[in-house]
């Protein structure tokens, strides 16, 4: 018997592999093309060729500044099989951030969507960047298109390995300096066992990607591809045209985060667009209110999927369709992973037994490897293999884990602790409430105040003070909001949360 190690096999090969099989079939869909499987198959290998030759080699980084176009996936599964780092630029950060990250990360090309070049000249303006490659004819760098029309069409063999890092994905926020989180290939392959896929149904899917190819939409779209089905690209979320999208397309899965998802539910298209074909809706990536839930699964199905995980972290529990028939589960993250240990700790870092409030802490195979450049950081958040994920939360008797809020949400007012998502699913339940987003705000003596931003259900009258006296009611004074504001809708961070530190600027700014 041989001692020789096999070969590690990265994520891309497997889902080259899979665009081999059938290469006739519909692998990507973006406006008006339709792109073949074994047609993007042949643009990954010739990408990959290109880049090479560009000088592009295993260990360096490749930024992405681009929509979600069939070529940017492409460029990114190039990248993965001559072992690059890919970091995915955020488009609404300001030119100063994103060049901050193009130095930090040691971006060795930056590959840009035609529409963006102007952007991009600003960005190597403030940073020089060696590689400048567009995706398609331009004044600006090189024609990557045209560089992969010269090359062979034989594949390109992997040059990854294991511990090489193969992602650098920023936090969300449209101001500051994000932090870098680092992901192997060793654990982007066991992300790869963990994803929650129906497979009898895989070369039948359609999945619709609307949100950020640089999220969760990224990973979601291996998946698909992997297993033989397609994946139908819009550039951004709007609700008419996801609704259209679906009725289209025949679209069969869908990828949301809560507040998009209600964005949806309250689109006046939608009760009357087909979305029976729809058999899995996943969400996650913040808090979703029971009540929307309760709403979603009545109007389409019992098709909702939760899946809760972090980047730093990746999945770690999931709610099942069926446990979205069950109301007392709709506040619950679902049950924990094969595979994943969790604990729920004290301040003092005890383990806590079932029912009892603390730090959600989680140990897996697909726990990052640190955030880039900051190990500093990195030590507080990894200690002994143990990932603090920043999370307050609990465990049930039954296995099921529940995310009460974010430890940095939490609002500490005189007489106890304010969480935040107990709030916003209690405003939520109001029938003339169609979302919340409740924060903390410190006023001049530095004591922090409940502050809520709602939008209204359509033909709502309510004011703030009777939705005070609502919550004063149902949950007493400690959880009344000192302010209630009705803003015509919630900004967003650029994967799509609600952007709790602009609300908390705003408020700021009117004091």
């Amino acid at each position: 018997m041989s001692d020789v190690a096999p070969r590690f096999r990265n994520h891309v090969e497997y889902i080259l592999d899979a665009l081999r099989e059938n290469p006739e079939r519909e692998a990507l869909v973006y406006g008006d093309q339709r792109v073949p499987a074994g047609e993007f198959r042949t643009l990954v290998h010739r990408m990959a060729w290109a880049m090479r030759a560009q000088g592009i080699e295993r260990g360096q980084t490749v930024t992405l500044l681009s929509g979600n176009l069939p070529e940017a996936l492409a460029v990114r599964y190039a990248a993965n099989l001559i072992g690059a780092r890919v970091n995915h630029l955020y488009s609404k950060l300001a030119v100063d951030v994103q060049a901050v990250i193009v130095r930090d990360v040691e971006s060795r090309a930056l590959v840009v969507d035609p529409r963006m070049t102007d952007r991009a000249a600003d960005i190597t303006a403030l940073v020089p960047v060696k590689s400048v490659l567009v995706l398609g004819p331009t004044e600006t760098g090189e024609d990557l298109l045209a560089l992969c029309a010269a090359q062979p069409d034989e594949p390109f063999a992997s040059q990854a390995r294991p511990d090489d890092i193969c992602a650098i994905r920023h936090t969300g926020g449209t101001t500051g300096h994000p932090k870098g989180i680092c992901t192997t290939y060793q654990q982007v392959h066991a992300q790869r066992s963990a994803r929650p896929l129906d497979e009898s149904a895989a070369l039948t899917r359609r999945q619709l990607v609307a949100t950020t190819m640089a999220h969760v939409a990224g990973m979601v779209m291996d998946a698909v591809l992997e297993h033989g089905g397609a994946v139908v690209l819009l550039d951004d979320f709007e609700p008419g045209q996801v609704l259209e999208a679906i009725e289209r397309e025949r679209i069969t899965h869908l990828w949301l985060l809560p507040p998009l998802l209600y964005q949806l539910l309250d689109h006046p298209r939608m009760e009357h667009t087909d979305t029976s074909t729809l058999r899995q809706v996943l969400y996650g990536g913040c808090q979703a209110s029971p009540a929307r839930l309760t709403d979603a699964v009545r109007r389409l199905g019992p098709v909702l999927l939760q899946g809760y995980g972090q980047n730093e972290a990746g999945l770690i529990s999931v709610l099942s369709e069926d446990d979205h028939t069950r109301p007392e589960r709709l506040r619950s993250a679902g049950k924990i992973l094969d595979g994943v240990e969790v604990e729920i700790r004290d301040e003092d870092g005890n383990a806590l037994p079932d029912g009892e409030h603390g730090e959600i802490v989680v140990r897996s195979d697909m726990v990052m490897e640190g955030y880039w450049k900051q190990p500093r950081l990195t030590a507080e958040i990894l200690q002994d293999g143990w990932l603090h994920t920043g999370d307050i939360g609990f465990r049930d008797a039954d296995g099921y884990l529940t995310v009460v809020d974010r430890m940095k949400d939490m609002i500490v007012v005189v007489g106890g602790h304010v969480y935040t998502t107990e709030l916003e699913d209690l405003l939520n339940s109001h029938p003339q409430v169609g979302q919340s987003a409740v924060f903390g705000v410190h006023d001049e003596d530095r004591t922090e105040r409940v502050h809520a931003a709602v939008l209204l259900a359509p033909g709502a009258t309510i004011d703030a003070d009777e939705l005070r006296a609502f919550v004063r009611a149902e949950r007493g004074a400690m959880y009344e909001p000192a302010r209630i504001t009705f803003p015509a809708e919630l900004p967003l961070t650029d994967v799509g949360k609600p952007d709790k530190k602009e609300l908390r600027r705003r408020a700021t700014a009117r004091h």
